[in-house]
């Protein structure tokens, strides 16, 4: 027994102890990793599980009665919003879109429960074509004989524009209100290039086709001043004459207050009868609460437009189908999210989808869109062609912007709606090949040489000059895009080519002077659109249903990086991102363009 006893109690090898430890620790490990699996899959699904229930909680929000509909449009607003079942505070909301604005402005109207529409926004973040369709839509609303109140510490001039809609407008004793008229600042980076020993080659059809200037010039060409001029002037108009009805004041005294500055203190804002009265917060909700008879200490019930967007009902009961098909962002080729922009094969397999069934009769193209590749254009363009001969009636329905190649995939529709400010035209194509090589020489010491078999083996571009054939070449290859795009025009509008070359030449033009030009058939929103759309197919009764499917909540946070950046560098740079985003959009687009000279940011 004592000899068991004393080899029981031998001292442990070092080799034993070491594969004792590591085995130990690798079961460990192990076991560990799978608790914590499954763990980690328990929380996941418990975190879905409540995210559904917060979700489907937040779609069937009561409406209480005597309600107020709160509009807060400072947000960016989008033509589709994206519903978030939850908050994750200010880093990511959920954002405005259009579509929702536009419905439940339109819903509040006929909802007993909803008393009353507090607009309460300092800036809109919106084009003017999107701001007018949300205002239009609050002049319909007022039809209804329900109020709406505006109140805001400070109005930029959009939204002052959209403040005019209501009834009465309140504005903070000791704030500010902007109004002082369009204008347009380009930013032009010649000098910028001559110093970084950059060369650029343009190549374009069209006087006014003026994406390019700012890479040759130091200021607007005077055909783009003009063109500019005319389309400030366009804009200013359907302004001034919406705000002048409304406020009961002529073009010609708003005119003056804009030319001379007159509205420069909130009294004389009131004395000028710009505003009705100024208020603090406190006071703007005594007003509401006089309205809605209710106590001062009662508290008013407001509903969000997304959360009042939940509750309005979407059953189909019908066959017969309007879709309405998006097309917003840049024109790319290939594929790609088409929540970030149009990419052709994408947009063509989607809208293929469509125009194949047999339930939808009609189609809504919703086109806002500045342009982009020519070729990507050309391609939806011919299926738009493909979609007419299947027996399908396409409506265009223009936003903010339907230009260059965002007119040529509008062209060939069987009816063409614009807002007054929508931006269109710019009937025009433009290459350019910018030339690195003395950057390259001389900033960085990097030279390049090069052998082929054939004299134009490698392509001029990025590391020499084109030479005179080769440029040639791409000068014939713009001439010939520049001739089927106004040839598409003149098929699609029943125009004659060489008139459409007359309004083209790259100029863009507002809605309203797009109109008299024939470019469009009339003025209307979306709603206007989907109507005439019905009309055409000779539908009495229908349901709306919308493409492409939009990203689910989950997919849109998994696939943040890219807005991420997008946010982070216009927090940063501030208004200095224009001059990024500029550079960035025109270098990293090869082959031809069809793009409007500008995009226009508005407060």
């Amino acid at each position: 027994m004592n000899e068991n006893i004393e080899q029981n109690s031998k001292p442990e090898t070092r080799s034993r102890k070491f594969w004792r430890v590591v085995l130990g620790s690798m079961v460990g490990f192990v076991l560990a990793s799978i608790i914590v699996s499954i763990l980690s899959v328990l929380m996941f699904l418990g975190m879905i599980a409540s995210f559904e229930k917060l979700g489907s909680s937040t779609a069937s929000t009561n409406v209480k009665d005597n309600s107020v509909l709160l509009l807060d449009l400072s947000a960016s607003i989008n033509e589709r919003a994206v519903e978030m079942p939850f908050s994750f505070g200010d880093y990511m909301q959920e954002g405005l879109g259009l579509n929702n604005i536009l419905a439940a402005i339109n819903a509040a109207a006929g909802d007993s429960k909803i008393k009353g529409i507090y607009l309460k926004s300092k800036t809109v973040s919106a084009s003017p074509a999107s701001t007018k369709a949300i205002r239009d839509a609050l002049i319909e609303f007022k039809k209804s004989g329900k109020f709406i109140y505006s109140y805001s510490d400070l109005y930029t001039q959009n939204a002052y524009y959209m403040a005019t809609a209501a009834d009465k407008i309140l504005l903070n004793p000791s704030g500010d209100l902007s109004f002082r008229g369009y204008a347009f600042q380009l930013m032009f980076y010649k000098n910028l290039i001559d110093k970084l020993d950059v060369d650029v080659q343009i190549f374009r059809h069209g006087q006014f086709k003026s994406a390019v200037e700012p890479y040759f010039l130091d200021k607007m060409s005077e055909a783009n001043r003009e063109q500019m001029s005319t389309l400030a002037n366009s804009l200013w108009t359907v302004l001034v004459q919406d705000v002048a009805k409304s406020r009961k004041l002529s073009v010609d005294q708003l005119n003056n207050i804009a030319d001379n500055l007159l509205c420069s203190s909130p009294q004389e804002a009131l004395s000028l009868k710009l505003v009705d009265k100024l208020a603090y917060p406190d006071e703007a909700e005594k007003m509401i609460k006089t309205k809605l008879n209710l106590g001062e200490k009662d508290k008013i019930n407001y509903v969000s437009v997304n959360q009042y967007a939940k509750t309005i009902s979407n059953k189909e009961i019908n066959t017969d189908k309007v879709a309405v098909m998006y097309a917003y962002g840049n024109i790319s080729d290939g594929k790609g999210d088409s929540e970030r922009g149009i990419y052709s094969e994408t947009f063509v397999k989607e809208f293929r989808k469509v125009y194949k069934n047999d339930n939808v009769k009609a189609i809504v193209l919703r086109v806002n869109s500045p342009g982009g590749s020519a070729l990507a254009s050309e391609n939806i363009w011919r299926e738009i062609e493909l979609a007419k001969k299947a027996g399908k009636k396409v409506v265009v329905s223009m936003g903010d912007y339907a230009a260059s190649g965002g007119y040529y995939i509008s062209c060939n529709a069987d009816y063409i709606f614009a807002e007054p400010n929508t931006i269109t035209g710019s009937i025009g194509v433009f290459g350019m090949v910018p030339s690195l090589q003395k950057f390259m020489k001389n900033k960085l010491g990097i030279t390049m040489d090069e052998v082929g078999s054939n004299k134009h083996s490698v392509p001029g571009g990025l590391y020499r000059p084109m030479d005179e054939l080769e440029s040639q070449k791409l000068q014939a290859s713009i001439e010939d895009i520049y001739a089927t795009f106004t040839k598409r025009v003149a098929d699609g509008r029943h125009l004659d080519v060489a008139y459409v070359d007359s309004i083209g030449q790259g100029r863009v033009w507002a809605g309203s002077d797009a109109l008299g030009l024939g470019l469009v058939d009339a003025m209307g929103n979306i709603n206007d659109a989907i109507a005439k759309a019905a009309e055409l197919a000779s539908l009495d009764k229908y349901d709306i249903t919308y493409y492409p499917a939009q990203k689910d909540w989950f997919s849109l946070i998994f696939n943040m990086k890219d807005e991420e950046v997008d946010a982070a560098l216009r927090q940063k740079m501030g208004q200095f991102y224009y001059l990024y985003d500029g550079v960035q959009q025109v270098l990293g687009n090869s082959g031809v363009q069809a793009r409007m000279p500008m995009i226009i940011t508005i407060e």
